[in-house]
């Protein structure tokens, strides 16, 4: 399938050529791609950018999220509309959110971003599995399910992410497939916006934001958890407050690390600033928790003791380049970090952005490119030129680096001592998923991100299967240790429990802590008799002010009001255990 892209035509001289439209069978050979794209590209002549092929109108049958009715391109007129392909797990899809940020801020009402989800995995296909992801990316645009991929093959996408501009008399200007959107698209946009500025619409369309049912859940889309069992302290990576929370071992909580707004800012506990946090790790002495600062693209380092936040790597730029071995760290920057492991001084990162693992050798402060090209894969092999897919969770058993890739549904392993070559224990390909136990050549996964050793055995968070999977280290055999499937908060007995995309998972003390993601919970597995329970997280009020308020959406029947009332009122009432704060 070839596809004309923004690219290609700035490059060019945009010369009028219609987009092709894709089969079916291009599904087969898509992937979820990093791209690249910077201003000086080309350049736009003075020819003019209106298209010429009618954009697909959207069929009906489908959810819309954010908006109160479905979205059509025939109400569109008059505006430029940009179209976000895009699958939820993608973690190149996810860096593309900024820059989709940025040109509806610049651009306001003329421009109208819809995110046109065509899921790669058989739960991204679900409506529950996009409200989260929509909620947890803070997405303020129209998004559209797009299961069965019809409005993708009308729009001739061929990967994740795609994106197609659609110019103010609703025909298709181009598309592009890859990351670096912003640098690219905004001066179509802005040509566009001048080039038809008779006819620019700039009524607002109405939002309806997707908003929690309640607001009773505490953690919101935690990502990690990480277990100090000698000092008896948890530690909760809650992503979706951009905060760390460190709590005992019974769920007392202890302290909040964060404001609880999104950003990059060192300083003390109150006033550092996260970016939706995912993996952690502990200084052998117990007096520094390291934090993958994903949507940063930086590690951070916290002294528990001050509770000072300080950044060891990353400017909260997405890197474009790796770095030579001894890289300096300071002022590197990173991908997307997720998982953390510290084995004496070398601290490895699963750099999920460039699908990578990378070391910092936190004594001398430098980097290093540990395993993968950098092309998405699972080629195994030399460290070097084995491909990885979106590397997140880590592991040890004190030999060996264990990891999953989440876009390739796998468990893969290679020699802390960079030795021998990178070895995969359970999955076959980037489009081989599914939900079986068995020997390696059965088994099967569905977007594992959390792994941890525990007597033997790896735990895998099976995120998309809602499972906890033991894997051997050694034969990759997969078998379900607590889950039953269902996408639901149900503690229990091994499969009779339930939960909900489960991320990071740890071990101590006999029990498995897993970061229940859109359970907003913390989930805690006994290893002995598989019973899981959920822990009741106390004392919330030393976190108090360090989350972003929660918005909810409550659905009331309507009610009569007389015409000569001069006054409502509007009593409001908080679940139990909160408190409404006076305006």
């Amino acid at each position: 399938m070839v596809s004309v892209s923004i690219l290609t035509r700035l490059r060019t001289t945009w010369p009028l050529v219609p987009l092709l439209f894709v089969a079916a069978a291009a599904l087969a050979v898509a992937a979820c791609g990093g791209g690249s794209g910077s201003p000086g590209e080309g350049g736009l002549d003075d020819e003019s950018l209106a298209g010429t092929v009618a954009a697909p109108e959207f069929p009906g049958g489908h959810t819309w999220f954010n908006v109160s009715e479905p979205l059509t391109i025939a109400a569109l007129r008059g505006k430029v509309v940009v179209l976000d392909f895009w699958t939820l797990g993608c973690i190149n899809c996810q860096h593309i959110v900024p820059d989709l940020e940025q040109l509806e801020e610049e651009f306001g009402d003329a421009l109208v971003v819809i995110g046109v989800h065509s899921g790669k995995y058989d739960r991204e296909h679900d409506d529950d599995s996009i409200r989260e992801a929509v909620l947890r990316l803070g997405l303020a645009h129209a998004v559209v399910n797009d299961p069965d991929f019809v409005i993708w093959n009308l729009y001739g996408a061929n990967a994740w992410p795609t994106t197609v501009v659609i110019d103010p008399a609703g025909n298709v200007v181009g598309s592009r497939s890859g990351e670096g959107v912003y640098p690219v698209v905004q001066p179509v946009v802005a040509r566009l916006l001048d080039e038809f500025s008779d006819q620019i619409d700039l009524t607002p369309i109405r939002l309806d934001l997707e908003a929690e049912p309640i607001a009773t859940a505490f953690l919101s889309h935690p990502g990690a958890v990480l277990v100090d069992e000698d000092g008896g302290r948890l530690f909760i990576a809650d992503s979706g407050n951009n905060r760390i929370l460190i709590a005992d071992l019974d769920g007392r909580l202890d302290r909040a690390i964060g404001d609880g707004q999104r950003g990059l800012r060192d300083g003390l506990a109150d006033e550092a600033q996260f970016n939706q946090p995912h993996g952690l790790e502990l200084s052998a002495d117990g007096e520094t928790l390291y934090v993958a600062d994903t949507r940063n693209h930086a590690l951070r380092a916290v002294d528990l003791a001050s509770g000072a936040v300080t950044t060891l790597a990353g400017n909260g730029t997405r890197a474009n380049v790796y770095p030579v071995s001894g890289s300096p760290a300071k002022n590197h920057e990173l991908a997307s970090p997720w998982g953390l492991l510290l084995v004496g001084d070398t601290l490895y990162m699963g750099m999920a952005g460039t699908h990578q693992i990378w070391t910092i050798d936190l004594a001398a402060g430098t980097l290093t490119v540990f395993a993968g090209s950098g092309r998405e894969g699972i080629d195994d092999g030399p460290r070097l030129t084995a491909t990885l897919a979106q590397p997140s969770g880590l592991a040890t058993d004190g030999t060996f680096l264990f990891w999953v890739d989440p876009e390739s549904s796998a468990v893969r392993k290679l020699p802390l001592d960079g030795g021998g070559v990178v070895q995969t224990l359970v999955g076959t390909g980037l489009f081989d998923f599914g939900d079986a136990d068995g020997p390696p050549d059965v088994a099967q996964l569905e977007h594992p991100q959390g792994i941890t050793y525990a007597n033997g055995l790896l735990y895998v968070a099976d995120t998309y299967n809602h499972k906890i999977r033991s894997v051997d280290p050694e034969t990759g055999h997969v078998v379900t240790f607590a889950g039953s499937g269902l996408s639901s908060l149900t503690d229990g007995t091994g499969i009779s429990a339930a939960f909900a995309e489960p991320g990071g998972i740890a071990a101590a003390a006999g029990r498995l802590y897993a970061a229940d993601t859109n359970n907003h919970a913390v989930r805690i597995v006994d290893l002995a008799s598989g019973n899981v329970s959920t822990l009741a997280l106390t004392n919330l009020g030393v976190a108090i002010g360090s989350a972003q308020g929660r918005t909810i959406k409550v659905s009331l029947p309507g009610q009569e009001i007389s015409p000569d009332a001069d006054t409502v009122e509007l009593r409001l009432s908080a679940p139990a255990g909160y408190k409404l704060n006076d305006l």
